[in-house]
């Protein structure tokens, strides 16, 4: 079945949806803002590949990924997951605050504390406060925050404390020592909504297009050749980050978001030389942002520049 961005289907045919879990992640948090996703069935995996395997196989509709974080930036395992394998498209980003409170087993104080565990990017931000309140403590990554959290409550699981979302840390009971614990208050992870390829969003006059270019040939300004095609067009990058391809030392590809619509002229022609450059390049889908935000668009780059110099041209051929 086809999946419409943020709807779900008739009852008789119900959308399932997949996130990195467990129960309790931010990425949750993130699904629930999909308009129909709390009524529909949600199923946890257990890492981003396999969210996204899962809509691949047919066993989801849709999944809900983080991709970039304020803080750390791109979130690898995602950037590496959609560059290759079958082809999903982005139907909508969605933009969770993200706050950190320290669970510990009960009776435990500060001092008390030999190993915290938490995610990666989660770690990231809260480590110049473990570092001044918890330097003794060893960092045990682990696949999320629920996850770290959810292992917390068994005394096999090796560490003492776990940082996590609050709402994670309420729904378990956990015991939690201090609250408010990120080193950026108003630190933002952004998610996206992925299925398999279908029809695009409209047009709203605020969108981002998400890309993955592979760098065909190395050589001196080679980075220079794929930008240009977005700089001559008036098209703004709002992210750009390098990603090894895996197949050998220095071969890379490049994840990037493109303010605009695939329907807006300038990012179609945008598009247009940049597969001249980058043929086997891998379009992820046009979709709302988030935070509504309009680009400037110079008005050499506008629709109607593009057409009339489209019906110029035209005149000049017919002679």
């Amino acid at each position: 079945m086809s999946l419409s961005p943020g709807a779900g289907s008739a009852a008789a045919d119900p959308v399932i949806y997949t996130y990195l879990g467990p129960e309790g992640t931010f990425t949750e948090a993130a699904l629930l803002q999909v308009p129909g996703a709390e009524a529909s069935e949600r199923i946890p995996a257990t890492s981003v590949n396999s969210a996204l395997e899962m809509v691949r196989s047919g066993r989801a509709h849709a999944a809900v990924v983080p991709i970039e974080n304020s803080v750390e930036g791109g979130v690898s395992a995602t950037l590496d997951a959609i560059s290759s394998g079958e082809p999903l498209r982005i139907l909508r980003e969605i933009l969770v605050p993200i706050t950190f409170v320290l669970a510990v087993r009960p009776g435990l104080g500060l001092a008390d504390i030999g190993t915290v565990s938490t995610h990666s990017h989660a770690w990231a931000q809260c480590r110049d406060w473990a570092e001044a309140n918890i330097p003794q403590a060893a960092y045990l990554p682990a696949s999320s925050t629920a996850a770290a959290a959810v292992a917390l409550q068994d005394p096999e699981s090796g560490f003492d404390a776990a940082i996590c979302s609050p709402l994670v840390a309420q729904r378990l009971g956990l015991t939690v020592l201090v609250s408010g614990i990120g080193d950026v208050a108003d630190a933002v992870t952004r998610f996206v909504l992925l299925s398999l390829p279908t029809s695009l969003p409209a047009p709203t006059g605020a969108d981002k297009t998400t890309l993955v270019v592979p760098l065909p040939e190395d050589h001196p300004g080679a980075l220079m050749e794929i930008l240009d095609q977005f700089s001559a067009r008036g098209v703004n990058l709002s992210r750009i980050e390098s990603r090894p391809t895996g197949l050998f030392l220095g071969d890379y590809f490049f994840s990037i978001d493109a303010d605009g619509h695939i329907r807006d002229a300038r990012m179609a022609d945008a598009l247009r030389g940049l597969h001249r450059i980058s043929p086997n390049l891998r379009f992820l889908g046009s979709y709302p942002r988030a935070d509504h935000k309009e680009p400037e668009v110079p008005r050499h780059n506008s629709d109607e520049a593009f057409r009339r110099a489209d019906f110029w041209l035209e005149g000049l051929l017919r002679g």
